[in-house]
């Protein structure tokens, strides 16, 4: 596919103060094709960058500005990354001709009832959720390209999603029900002063938290169903780590290590950011630390028709940030990793 435009493609951000508008920032600064040419933080108005991100000091980016004055006729794309219920309510007002790559959860789920019943609140912007598509790059290529609106995933789904999609899409494994157990770092709750992740309830200790009501569960279950045609239901059980960064996922399946990861290599043989590591090998999270990067790994269980599937991202970059790059790439027919090949930071 021919890319739709030669020159720099004008974007802008809504909701640039948070995690992931910071990653956006770090991120497109290296783009090749796209150039961020305004960031709307209606909390930080009139702040330079560089008083909300310090390590962003050298790009000498400008100022904050509101949503009110985001000037429409120069943008192309527009990232949003604001917290659900909020998302929906700007999109309403951003022009049709403008592409739209969503961060929040906000038309992730097809079903706008599943979406009131997993986040409580009612959806504003109905009508616009036929416009959208779910933004797994990997997998939804060919809709990604003709979307208005792509919804990118749940950093925790995603972790869920790569290591099983494959396999049930290709039937090489069919199942009912799936047990996912996986450990998140705090900044996946969002860049906000929370009593439960503050440093000294975080450190030296970790928990299980949100277990049977996740919200990222309804993706799990809408993505896992659609592919197998039939419903699937999931457990999760997430875990607070006391980390920035990364998640990890552990998956016990009853088939064998080698059917399985003969299955994964294959499908994911020539994906840029999904690496099957070699079978026996774990993934962690340090590994891909700061990179749009996945890693899977495959280990024989001490029953040899048992195997334990795993897999490590970094929730603010492939999980969130990362994607959306990816997908706005995808969307504009540029190069899919451009802007995305940095190797991970280590240790």
């Amino acid at each position: 596919m021919e890319p739709e435009y030669l020159e720099s493609i004008p974007v802008s951000l809504i909701g640039g103060s948070g995690y992931t508008g910071g990653e956006l920032i770090r991120l497109l600064s290296s783009h090749p094709n796209f150039k961020l040419i305004e960031i709307v933080a209606n909390r930080s108005v009139g702040k330079k960058v560089e008083e909300v991100f310090p390590h962003l000091r050298h790009l000498n980016l400008t100022t904050f500005i509101s949503f009110e004055d985001l000037n429409f006729s120069k943008a192309k794309l527009i990232f949003c990354a604001l917290p659900h219920a909020t998302s929906q309510e700007i999109i309403k007002k951003i022009p049709s001709g403008i592409k739209i790559i969503d961060l929040s959860a906000d038309f992730r789920l097809s079903d706008t009832n599943a979406y009131e019943k997993w986040y409580k609140k009612g959806h504003i912007a109905k009508d616009l959720q036929k416009h959208a598509v779910y933004g797994l790059s990997e997998f939804y290529r060919a809709e990604i390209e003709k979307a208005k609106i792509i919804a990118c995933t749940g950093c925790n789904a995603a972790a869920s999603l790569f290591p099983l999609l494959p396999l049930l899409k290709r039937k090489i494994i069919d199942i009912s029900h799936v047990t996912i157990s996986l450990g998140a770092g705090v900044s996946g709750a969002g860049r906000v002063a929370k009593d439960n992740i503050i440093h000294s309830e975080v450190s030296e200790g970790t928990k299980p938290y949100n277990v049977g009501t996740h919200r990222h569960i309804a993706e799990l279950n809408q993505e896992f169903s659609k592919v197998q045609s039939k419903k699937i239901d999931v457990t999760l059980i997430p875990h607070l780590l006391p980390q920035n960064r990364g998640i990890i996922v552990s998956i016990p399946l009853d088939y064998s290590a080698n059917s399985i990861h003969e299955a994964l290599n294959e499908y994911y043989r020539n994906e840029a950011f999904v690496i099957v590591l070699p079978i026996g090998h774990i993934p962690a999270t340090h590994h891909v630390r700061g990179s749009n990067y996945c890693h899977i790994g495959v280990v024989e269980d001490n029953n040899s028709k048992r195997c334990i599937l795993f897999s490590a991202i970094d929730n603010l970059v492939k999980g969130s940030s990362g994607q959306a790059i990816q997908n706005a790439n995808i969307s504009f027919g540029i190069d899919e990793t451009a802007g995305l090949l940095e190797s991970p930071i280590f240790p």
